[in-house]
């Protein structure tokens, strides 16, 4: 009925420990329990027969097979085949399978064989395959997504007038 602890026993260890013995504690967190991760959320799909005008923000994966009049902002954007997005594009990972008329900005840029790209892209790691057709410039920065890299020049009639 009663068993004998051997952490109170005299050994190599006798005295070693300053924390007193609690009875009855909590199991540590961390390794030694097991707990399942949460799933991660599925991506959101636009699906073909959708058309949005305005501009699209997510946190999360995106996968575009309509067409979009507007800027785009996820943390994953896929472009797929027959969609067709017109405006600034800006992920971690941009991977395009269709058609984007305007920046790409990203971490890491996949252009597939059948993208079709029309505008400037600032990434960090590019991948073009064979087939794709892109017209624009391509830059690489170490931050393609802060905001001060859009290399957007200030127009001469916006600048401030020198005062003499």
């Amino acid at each position: 009925m009663f068993s004998k602890s051997k952490i109170n026993e005299p050994g190599p260890n006798a005295g070693a420990t300053d924390k007193p013995v609690v009875k009855d504690a909590p199991k540590p967190t961390g390794e030694f329990q097991t707990s399942t991760p949460k799933p991660k959320p599925p991506a959101s799909v636009l699906s073909a027969d959708l058309h949005i005008t305005g501009n699209l923000k997510t946190s999360g994966d995106i996968l575009i097979e309509g067409k979009v009049d507007g800027d785009i902002r996820a943390h994953l954007l896929t472009v797929g085949e027959g969609a067709t997005i017109k405006g600034e594009v800006m992920a971690d990972d941009v991977v395009v399978n269709g058609r984007v008329i305007g920046r790409v900005r990203g971490l890491k840029v996949r252009l597939t064989s059948s993208a079709r790209v029309e505008g400037d892209i600032v990434h960090k790691t590019i991948a073009i395959e064979s087939g794709a057709h892109f017209e624009g410039s391509v830059q690489r920065q170490d931050d393609p997504l802060s905001v001060a890299t859009t290399g957007k020049a200030i127009p001469a009639a916006a600048k401030p007038a020198d005062k003499i």
